[in-house]
């Protein structure tokens, strides 16, 4: 049932919900950078870890903390939750612009009107679900109220909640993309503009694969910034895995192609590319990220397996324009949507869906490896609207 209908919560006022306090500061050229990319320098350099990784530095806001994560391979004693709590307490922001408010208006409605439908179509639109989609879920509520197959608040929710589902579901892939590649690494290649959380994604990515068992490598093509590079091998470190590349280098595709063949020669299961920061209107920084693209194919025929975009939740419907560029220059397999924890615009995911057809492969809502989550349309959907179990 949902929890809004049950209980009588406040009404937020505009700045609750519209709360843009997570904002990411995007680099005007490609010579800025925002504190999300900046780390502490490293002295470290590409190589096997050592048995005794070195601790993790203080990092900036909105990455990890210093607890170390789980070893691989394991879990939570008996009882204990995970320390990342759950999704519903995660997504609350998000939640809280959708539901919240909703409760005194439903308790006393017995009947469905323009009030009530003008009202969910406001909060549809403040989340950041889009002007279009927002309209074809409204559309499709109307006709179902009209045809007399919903009659009742309640029922409307749940008519909503299975529209925003199958919205979700419509494409995302059967099954997740298979990580294990016969005779070669399975390639990743993740992409992003600064400041979005895309180093951070890969070395949860890192983490997470690690403790599923998978022999992973890392590749800092992200040659343009020493920082990145450093960041990375640190990340290579607190998760006890290799790093390809060094501060110095110059050429990001050279480094991806070394990365490709010693990935394979060690019988990596799974390669991760990071990649330098760019601004979806950089046409030749753009162009550069294709020719990247392009190498790793050279290097490895039917690679890369897939092309991630990171993007920030955040940013609302600046998060749509950003994919629809990089996905026309280069042809992106899916996205990794971070920050959906400290935004009331998770609803940008559906706009996303809806336009590009795009998968989600995995949400981020917290700052701890294991706050970067397999991407589950019903679980999502369920802890937005406050569906929970009796």
């Amino acid at each position: 049932m949902f929890g809004f209908l049950r209980r009588k919560k406040r009404q937020p006022d505009a700045n609750e919900v519209r709360d843009e306090s997570a904002h990411v500061e995007i680099a005007a050229d490609r010579g800025e950078t925002t504190q999300g990319d900046i780390d502490t320098p490293a002295t470290a350099v590409s190589a096997p870890p050592s048995a005794e990784p070195s601790p993790a530095p203080d990092e900036p806001i909105r990455q990890e903390s210093d607890t170390p994560p789980r070893a691989a391979g394991e879990t939570p004693a008996a009882g204990q939750p995970e320390r990342s709590g759950s999704l519903f307490s995660r997504l609350a922001k998000t939640r809280s612009g959708l539901t919240e408010g909703l409760g005194e208006l439903f308790l006393g409605k017995k009947q469905i009107d323009d009030e009530l439908l003008e009202e969910l179509e406001t909060r549809l639109i403040m989340a950041d679900v889009g002007q279009a989609t927002t309209a074809a879920l409204i559309d499709e509520l109307t006709d179902e109220v009209s045809r007399k197959h919903v009659d009742d608040p309640e029922h409307l929710f749940e008519t909503l909640h299975r529209l925003m589902v199958e919205r979700l579901e419509a494409v995302q892939p059967a099954e997740p993309p298979a990580r294990r590649q016969p005779g070669r690494p399975h390639v990743m290649v993740v992409c992003g503009i600064n400041g979005g959380g895309k180093t951070t994604s890969i070395g949860k990515l890192a983490h997470r694969f690690k403790a599923e068992g998978r022999d992973v490598t890392l590749a800092a093509a992200d040659t343009f910034r020493a920082a990145a590079v450093e960041q990375l091998i640190r990340w290579g470190e607190r998760n006890e895995v290799r790093v390809i590349g060094e501060p110095g280098r110059g050429d990001p595709a050279s480094v991806a192609f070394d990365a490709v063949s010693s990935a394979r020669a060690r019988g990596s299961d799974i390669l991760i590319v990071d990649t330098a920061g760019r601004l979806h209107t950089q046409s030749g920084l753009m162009d550069e990220l294709g020719k990247l693209i392009r190498v790793i194919g050279k290097a490895e025929p039917e690679a890369p397996d897939e092309v991630l975009l990171v993007i920030d939740a955040s940013i609302g419907q600046n998060a749509l324009v950003q994919a629809r560029q990089f996905n026309q220059a280069v042809k992106l397999t899916g996205l990794i949507v971070t920050k959906l924890d400290g935004t009331a615009k998770g609803g940008i995911v559906f706009a996303i869906a809806d336009e590009l057809g795009l998968p989600i492969h995995f949400i981020g809502v917290g700052e701890k490896p294991e706050d970067l989550r397999p991407f589950e349309p019903r679980a999502f959907v369920d802890a937005l609207l406050d569906r929970r179990p009796d």
